[in-house]
């Protein structure tokens, strides 16, 4: 696991950044050869989120809002768009052609110590690495920003984030009061 860690960052740390002005936009490669651009949101992301969020699954809809929902709606988009991009930041995996494949929010506490991490991906791009290679990229950007600990809450069921996230070191605890969802934790 810790191998398969390294190898991946120096991939990514391989990696051109794209000179686009935020220092956290960058061009990467999955462990699987796939590229593509990563970037913060903009403010006038909200359209092109809502066509993102249309490409997800209802099942992961659920398992990333942590309750069922048919679509996301503009309140969340704004939520996710109108952002200080200081205790908050949203990347975006974005393509050549600017389609939004995956979005990866990191939201800090208030004294920047713990944050919590949630992805979600475009369906038809399941299964290439790109959940890995963006949380190893918010992963970094916590490390950078001098957080501590980031977590992630998943329901139980959903197998796949949890063996991801196990796979990069995250360690799992219950979440108090709720048996349906587990609590997943990176020391940084």
């Amino acid at each position: 696991m810790a191998e398969q860690l390294a190898e991946h960052r120096n991939l990514v740390s391989a990696s051109k950044p794209i000179q686009l002005g935020a220092s956290w936009q960058r061009r990467l490669t999955t462990r699987s050869g796939f590229e593509f651009r990563v970037r913060p949101v903009a403010a006038d992301d909200e359209a092109a989120l809502a066509d993102f969020f249309a490409h997800v699954t209802p099942e992961e809809l659920r398992f990333r809002f942590l309750t069922a929902c048919r679509e996301v709606g503009h309140a969340r988009l704004v939520a996710m768009t109108d952002i200080d991009h200081d205790q908050t930041e949203n990347f975006l995996a974005v393509l050549d052609d600017g389609t939004i494949i995956a979005s990866g929010l990191i939201a800090t506490d208030a004294d920047r110590a713990r944050a919590e991490v949630a992805i979600s991906i475009r369906s038809d791009h399941r299964g290439q690495g790109i959940s890995w290679t963006l949380l190893d990229h918010i992963a970094q950007y916590a490390e950078a920003r001098g957080i501590k600990v980031i977590e992630s809450i998943e329901a139980r069921e959903n197998r796949a984030a949890i063996g991801l996230e196990k796979e990069m070191g995250f360690i799992v605890a219950p979440v108090a009061g709720d048996p349906t969802l587990i609590r997943l934790s990176r020391y940084i």
